[in-house]
């Protein structure tokens, strides 16, 4: 579980986080939505440790960030899976070397050790014999499912993911969605992403926080979401008339 206390963070005088408390947990798929320049990508940055909070605290299972060693928020980041809104593969190794970096980086494992686990990971997204192909070779979605395999190799406690469906297909978003589904359901972790696609909201949002201008206009469910009259969040959510027709049916399935 990641639990975040009246977190704060300026930058040059400019206030960007204003005092978000909310709480993550294990096994769920948690959205973080809002229009841009809500705080989004601070606000996961400063989950990562990339970023330092001005005021307020995370912790990580009981481990306060800020109240943590060098070593430890090192051991503390070797449990973390990031996937970059670009995939941010590496274009000079393969497929392989590119799932391995991570093992390389905190791990001694030995180099049979991380071939196998290379193999379970690219296996577990459906790529079994992708291994020497380059990036370049790869379609988007295929590089969004490295992605996901170079996140999880080190079998992450927590999983962070930056925009996963931006420049993939409906059809291809929905696959990404459902493997990040599954991956948080088989292995209890506690997954984080922000996201513009109201799909995935639809499809995977167990816990959605809304954020505008820095502060937590909203916390909920999917289904929460559909019933809620929170003027900020509607506006939001229901800006198309295909959303609008959706809540439309769900409200009057409900009442029936």
């Amino acid at each position: 579980m990641i639990e975040v206390k009246d977190l704060e963070k300026s930058f040059g005088g400019t206030p960007i986080l204003k005092g978000i408390t909310t709480t993550f947990e294990n096994g769920k798929t948690s959205l973080v939505i809002g229009q841009s320049g809500s705080g989004k990508t601070v606000f996961l940055k400063c989950l990562l440790g990339l970023f330092t909070q001005d005021k307020g605290s995370i912790t990580y299972d009981g481990n306060i960030y800020s109240q943590l060693n060098t070593d430890q928020k090192r051991d503390l980041r070797s449990k973390m899976g990031m996937v970059f809104q670009g995939s941010a593969l590496f274009d000079s190794m393969t497929i392989a070397e590119n799932v391995m970096f991570p093992l390389r980086m905190f791990t001694k494992q030995s180099k049979s050790e991380m071939q196998d686990r290379v193999d379970f990971v690219l296996k577990r997204v459906n790529l079994p014999d992708a291994h020497n192909k380059m990036p370049s070779e790869a379609s988007g979605g295929m590089q969004k499912r490295v992605a996901i395999a170079r996140a999880i190799v080190n079998n992450p406690k927590y999983l962070f993911c930056d925009e996963p469906n931006s420049g993939l297909d409906p059809k291809t978003a929905i696959v990404i969605d459902n493997l990040i589904q599954e991956i948080t359901d088989e292995y209890n972790i506690t997954t984080i992403i922000n996201t513009h696609d109201m799909n995935s909201v639809m499809e995977i949002g167990e816990k959605i926080v809304f954020l505008k201008d820095g502060l937590k206009a909203w916390e909920g469910s999917k289904e929460n979401i559909f019933i809620t009259d929170n003027e900020v969040v509607t506006d939001f959510v229901y800006s198309s008339e295909l959303f609008k027709k959706v809540r439309k049916m769900y409200l009057q399935e409900r009442n029936t």
